[in-house]
């Protein structure tokens, strides 16, 4: 009886071990995933609020211009804190908007621009704080020149040619099956172009 109670005790505080080790791994996913899910978060288009879709910009996004723009505008819903705002052409070069973050909520903003150079398209991208501190992000492509065109077919085009040097990402590839080795056969034998024979007779040196 005694040896029972014991094992039972032990298996009771195996119990309690695993218990706490759970909760303890769960603790550190959930401290270690906070940054994490908030990457994953940010990473997505954010727009459950509606604020990004409502959004008016000029340039257009899409947008095809004669000349180079010499400022971004944006016509936000309601109030919202201007944090980030960037610009970058199709090669991810950015361009130095000296973009200084200012406190004070607005919802309409103008921001100058540089003379930019010749590029394919580029694409400002920019994020908010609405009224109840919401980080709402978005971005918008355009395009200026004789020869330009709308950034989303600039995009289409290059990914169509990434497909062809790379294959389509969607098609599975097949292994070829591996090559079968047979064990189970006889070497190949080979004739030899001569014999020689050998005597086993003991050599006399006085013959």
């Amino acid at each position: 009886m005694e040896c029972i109670s014991t094992l039972s005790q032990r298996v009771k505080d195996l119990k309690t071990d695993i218990k706490l080790q759970v909760a303890l791994m769960g603790l550190a996913l959930i401290l270690s995933g906070g940054s994490a899910a908030q990457h994953a978060m940010h990473s997505q288009p954010a727009d459950i609020t509606g604020i990004a879709a409502k959004t008016e910009t000029i340039p257009n996004d899409d947008s095809v211009l004669d000349l180079a723009p010499n400022e971004l505008r944006f016509a936000f819903p309601s109030q919202v804190r201007l944090v980030k705002l960037t610009l970058r052409n199709e090669s991810r070069d950015w361009i130095d908007i000296s973009f200084r973050y200012d406190p004070e909520a607005a919802d309409r903003f103008e921001w100058d621009l540089p003379v930019l150079p010749m590029a394919t398209y580029y694409t400002a991208d920019w994020a908010i704080l609405s009224e109840n501190d919401q980080l709402v992000r978005g971005s918008f492509s355009f395009a200026f020149g004789p020869r330009a065109e709308p950034p989303s077919l600039t995009r289409e085009a290059e990914e169509m040619l990434m497909q062809m040097r790379h294959g389509d990402p969607s098609i599975r590839e097949v292994a070829s099956p591996r090559t079968q080795i047979i064990i189970d056969r006889d070497p190949p034998t080979f004739d030899p172009p001569f014999t020689i024979d050998l005597d086993e007779q003991e050599l006399n040196p006085n013959q």
